[in-house]
């Protein structure tokens, strides 16, 4: 197991989904985690699939989760979660960059010309506008201590088409932005890498089998906070920068770094 205590994260788009088993999976290292996202519950307990559910199941994994209302649309709320690490932890290690909209309607099938532009900017102004920002922010902090890791979440969307010709752009986009941010954050020890997921049970995928919106392998799918272990342990890895600018696939970096995933444990 990954050990992240005294370290600090930022995960973006983290109350449900990739996200919030991104959090889990640094949580249970032990890391310091901002959990960021729009939606929120300031009830006792507080309800599911927001913030600060994500931030007190970080909590009882052993980390320490800071939940932090934050629209990625928005440039000066992501300054402004920023310099809220700064002035509170003085550092910040990771960044996992996970953000994204889903377009309502999905803009699954058809050509590209039936779907509505929108689609464009919800995919791209969070999935990859967001990514950006948020990098742009967060690298001061890590070439200031000369260490660091930002992780773009990403899929295999990025080298073959699935879903939509706007989806592949942004996560081709996605990629590239780490191949370049690796380069210009060499000097510094800051490492930049795009991570690719396999096919995740998330809230969104579950819904959308028990409607039958979808047909879905969920034996075969990974967990959420199995992504989670993997930037955990990229994290601890002492030679991370030989992997910076690459891209990588969770189930790849398993075999690697010998991590499971908790769903198939709890199945065995």
């Amino acid at each position: 197991m990954a050990d992240l205590r005294g370290k600090v994260a930022v995960v973006t788009g983290a109350s449900r989904g990739v996200g919030k088993g991104i959090a889990e999976g640094l949580g249970e290292a032990g890391a310091t985690v901002y959990v960021t996202g729009r939606s929120e519950s300031h009830a006792l307990p507080p309800a599911a699939r927001t913030i600060q559910a994500t931030a007190r199941r970080v909590d009882e994994l052993g980390g320490k989760g800071i939940p932090v209302r934050v629209d990625h649309a928005r440039d000066e709320e992501i300054a402004a979660l920023f310099e809220r690490v700064r002035r509170e932890q003085g550092r910040l290690d990771v960044l996992v960059n996970n953000a994204y909209k889903i377009p309502d309607p999905p803009a699954w099938g058809g050509g590209f010309w039936e779907h509505p532009i929108s689609v464009w900017d919800d995919q791209c102004g969070i999935g990859l506008r967001g990514y950006y920002v948020a990098a742009v922010y967060a690298a001061p902090l890590m070439v200031a201590q000369g260490s660091g890791l930002i992780v773009n979440i990403s899929s295999a969307a990025g080298g073959q088409y699935v879903f939509s010709a706007s989806y592949g752009v942004c996560k081709a986009g996605v990629d590239r932005m780490a191949k370049d941010m690796a380069h210009e954050l060499r000097p510094y020890h800051v490492a930049a890498l795009s991570l690719w997921p396999g096919a995740v049970k998330t809230e969104f995928i579950l819904d959308s089998v028990a409607r039958g919106a979808v047909a879905f392998d969920l034996d075969a799918a990974e967990s959420p906070r199995f992504t989670g272990r993997c930037i955990a342990a990229l994290a601890m890895d002492p030679d991370v920068m030989e992997k910076s600018g690459g891209i990588y696939r969770v189930a790849a970096l398993a075999e690697e770094y010998r991590f499971t995933d908790p769903d198939k444990e709890a199945a065995a």
